[in-house]
């Protein structure tokens, strides 16, 4: 009696130990799947939160990029470099940069910014020196005896892909004296040129070809692109 006794009380401990252990490997079951779930759940927080940052940062660089390449087209444009003159751009480049940053770098890459703003800098020297000598040209057409004046409109199919390459093409044309941009259709430039010379100048593509390598367009080659790509390539010769 005491032996049978003693044996069913075993097996109630051992069923109590068994249950014990089930429900030990139920809750450790559990605490794994909300670890995973909890660990999902972060994973996405703290993904959108880069995802907005990322955001956030684009439309920074995005709103830099048109600010800087409105205040410059203010100041060669309003050829006034007071104070008041230059803080009335400021303030408008700056408020018309933040309501339409996104339209002209729609479908430009974030990384792509940074160097579409170096290369625009670049640029606007070059086209001021080509104003200057225009200037001096044109000069000598109108003061010459002999007024070598031959006026004609000249057409030309653009490389461009871009609406704002196009825009800061027919802007360059028409800031450099004797030639102005008529109009624009399907990426075909009319232009009026006071002088078969300048338009055999605007016929070679220099300022084209300088416009798209701003933008990274078209199929032109220029010397700084290879300069520009030319540590990378360092970079891969010494990993060789």
């Amino acid at each position: 009696m005491e032996v049978t006794l003693l044996i069913e009380a075993m097996d109630s401990s051992f069923r109590l130990l068994e249950d014990a252990k089930n429900q030990a490997v139920d809750i450790m079951n559990s605490a794994v799947r909300l670890t995973s779930e909890t660990r999902i759940i972060e994973e996405k927080k703290l993904a959108n939160i880069f995802k907005g940052a990322q955001s956030r940062r684009a439309v920074l660089q995005n709103v830099m990029a048109t600010f800087v390449i409105l205040f410059g087209f203010w100041v060669v444009l309003s050829g006034k470099f007071d104070l008041f003159h230059l803080t009335l751009g400021f303030i408008c480049s700056l408020v018309i940069s933040m309501l339409t940053h996104n339209l002209l770098f729609a479908n430009v890459r974030v990384g792509d910014i940074k160097l579409t703003i170096i290369r625009f800098v670049r640029y606007l020297p070059w086209l001021i020196y080509q104003i200057f000598v225009s200037n001096f040209y044109v000069a000598y057409l109108v003061l010459s005896p002999k007024m070598p004046i031959n006026p004609q409109i000249i057409r030309f199919k653009t490389k461009l892909e871009s609406d704002i390459s196009w825009v800061v093409l027919a802007n360059s044309i028409t800031l450099t004296p004797g030639t102005i941009t008529m109009d624009i259709k399907d990426g075909e430039f009319y232009v009026h040129a006071l002088a078969k010379k300048v338009a055999d100048d605007l016929n070679a593509g220099e300022m084209e070809d300088r416009v798209a390598h701003i933008f990274m367009e078209a199929d032109h080659i220029y010397v700084q692109d290879v300069l520009d790509v030319s540590p990378i390539f360092g970079v891969l010769r010494k990993g060789i």
